[in-house]
């Protein structure tokens, strides 16, 4: 059977259109790639982001920030300030909102410890609120657990 050019071009039209529309129907539909928001309330907590500006200005000049640091067991956290420490952590992920989770702040000995069974690899916002003699404070980190 023998194509003349006029078909080949319509056919290739053709082809080209139905690859475009299983790729278009496959984004819409698989969850694998799932376009929300982050956050729920993405443009309430934008209101609020001059408060967590103010906390994490006070945070550092008051020399209230926690240090984080990632060992092979998991994730410590370290605060200045070893007693009387309320709040919580909270663990966003930015790729997957599934996966976020928020933990209240345990301190022992200055530390908390939150093991790597608990953290995917990949990349992890980490927004520490806490609560020390009536002041209120915040620490921003992003961390990569490979």
């Amino acid at each position: 059977m023998k194509i003349n050019w006029g078909t080949g071009i319509v056919l290739a039209f053709v082809f080209f259109i139905a690859f475009i529309l299983y790729f278009v129907i496959q984004m819409s539909t698989n969850k694998k790639y799932d376009h929300e928001l982050v956050t729920e309330e993405y443009y309430k907590k934008e209101l609020a982001f001059q408060e967590s500006l103010q906390k994490e200005n006070k945070t550092q000049k008051d020399h209230m920030t926690v240090k984080i640091e990632i060992g092979e067991r998991g994730l410590s956290l370290n605060f200045p300030n070893q007693k009387d420490i309320q709040g919580f952590v909270n663990f966003y992920r930015p790729s997957d909102k599934s996966k976020d989770f928020q933990l209240p702040i345990q301190v022992h000995a200055g530390q908390m410890f939150i093991p790597m069974e608990q953290l995917a690899q990949g990349r992890w916002n980490v927004q520490i609120n806490y609560v020390w003699q009536g002041e209120e404070y915040m620490s921003t980190h992003k961390i990569n657990i490979k």
